[in-house]
């Protein structure tokens, strides 16, 4: 898929891979549509992008929210006329041992991260089957081993790479295609934005932001894997494709590895 001229929902495009997303897919040419809940953010971004606001659009989303996501969806039809690329990035962490949680940090990472993306692709679909178009799902390693102290965040995860897998098989014949990313640790806020145990951000990230790779490579990546249709990427090779690898075929050892990575994280929740 050439994306020049496509017509691309960007989802928590207000910062990190979104924010990175949009920018590399306007670069390319296309029409970009940024959402999220943080309107001026979005509003700076735009303004940076594209002065004159012909291929951009500003919709203020909270993908918790069904009706927003109907209204993102509707608002891009009505000023673009199509919707070729859906980027659902939308998402939160958590850093929390399961016996401390509240219960509603885990219903809050499942609003996010598994809702919101089940909201924005059931209003979609039918314009993206109209336009045998994409849908991107931001996933991680998390959704393919669980992650000792993100049981919210791996949970919410699975259930996401499990409803995009569905929705790839069950409209296979009509030209709906789905790709599913799985960028290792980023440089982002997420971790500073990740939710403790009572639901508070916790402020800061355990991990060196330096050694991660940038918002900007998983844009790249993202753009690119769109092109060429791909179904499935891991961004990293030990956390990633290694470790997804030796989950299917040895898994007691990917246990004892993520278990001992989690335990080493400064003030880890993991004992």
């Amino acid at each position: 898929m050439d994306v020049k001229d496509k017509v691309v929902v960007v989802t928590g495009a207000s910062s990190g891979i979104g924010r990175a997303c949009s920018k590399e897919f306007f670069s390319c040419g296309a029409k970009v549509v940024l959402a999220s809940r943080s309107e001026g953010k979005l509003i700076e971004l735009a303004g940076e992008l594209d002065a004159d606001g012909e291929r951009t659009l500003v919709v203020t989303t909270d993908v918790t929210c069904e009706s927003q996501c109907r209204n993102l969806i509707e608002r891009t039809v009505d000023r673009f006329g199509r919707v070729d690329i859906l980027v659902c990035n939308s998402g939160v962490s958590m850093r929390a041992s399961f016996d401390e949680v509240d219960m509603s940090v885990l219903k809050r990472l499942m609003d996010v991260n598994f809702w919101g993306t089940v909201y924005c692709v059931k209003y979609a679909l039918p314009y993206l089957l109209q336009s045998h178009g994409t849908v991107v799902g931001v996933n991680s390693v998390a959704g393919y081993l669980g992650l000792p102290g993100r049981t919210g965040y791996s949970a919410s995860k699975y259930a996401m790479r499990g409803f995009l897998e569905t929705i790839r098989n069950e409209y296979l014949n009509q030209g709906l295609r789905v790709f599913i990313i799985a960028p290792g640790f980023t440089e982002s806020n997420v971790r500073y934005s990740a939710l403790t145990a009572d639901g508070t951000p916790q402020g800061q990230t355990p991990r060196n932001e330096s050694s991660m790779m940038s918002a900007e490579e998983v844009a790249v990546a993202v753009r690119k894997g769109v092109q060429c249709g791909s179904r499935f990427k891991a961004l990293t090779f030990v956390n990633g494709k290694l470790a997804i690898f030796l989950n299917k075929w040895w898994p007691s050892l990917v246990s004892r590895l993520a278990n001992r990575s989690m335990r080493m994280e400064p003030d880890s929740p993991v004992k």
